[in-house]
Order: C-alpha cells, then structure tokens, then sequence
C-alpha cells in the first residue's frame, strides 16, 4: 500500500471530515488506487511531449480600434446613486 491509515486521518482532518471506521477503509483504498494510477502515469515516456497550458489551443481575437463617440455624461450618471459633477460620488475607503 502507497498510503497508510494516519495519512488519511490526517487528509480528513485537514477537510475537517469526521469519518467512521468504514469510511476510512473505503477511502484508504480509494486513495491508494488513485496513487497506483499516478505511479502507471509516472511511467509514460514523455520526453518527447512538448508542455502545454491546456488541451485546446487559447487565442484572444483582436478587432481594430476604431474611435467612437462616448456616452454623454448624464446618460451614463443616469441610475447612480449619487454623483459630484461628472463623476461617481462614491464614499472614503482610504484613510
């Protein structure tokens, strides 16, 4: 076995779990299953696999900035809850 019974005492511990007897052989089990995989995955050749963020290429689309005219102060003032000139009246957070 890759894990013993105070390695999971410690694991539901530290997730606060409060587990019986039978819960605890179960997940000892389940724990130890788990490890036996990561050991099988430990032994894929991988050097050749170059290292990737994630399985799907990410890309961010761009769109050309293209100057328009903004939106009039009142309307944008329109529904806050208090306002000093042109601006949002929002209250001190720094002292």
């Amino acid at each position: 076995m890759k894990i013993t019974q105070e390695e999971v005492d410690y694991v539901a511990l530290l997730g606060r779990l409060a587990l019986t007897p039978d819960e605890k052989e179960k997940y000892l089990a389940q724990l130890d299953d788990i490890l036996k995989y990561m050991d099988m995955l430990a032994e894929v050749p991988t050097d050749d696999v170059e290292p990737m963020a994630g399985p799907v290429e990410l890309y961010t689309p761009l769109r050309e900035d293209e100057v328009t005219p903004s939106l009039p102060a009142d309307e944008a003032l329109a529904n806050a809850p208090a306002r000093w000139g042109t601006a949002f009246k929002v209250p001190k957070v720094i002292e």
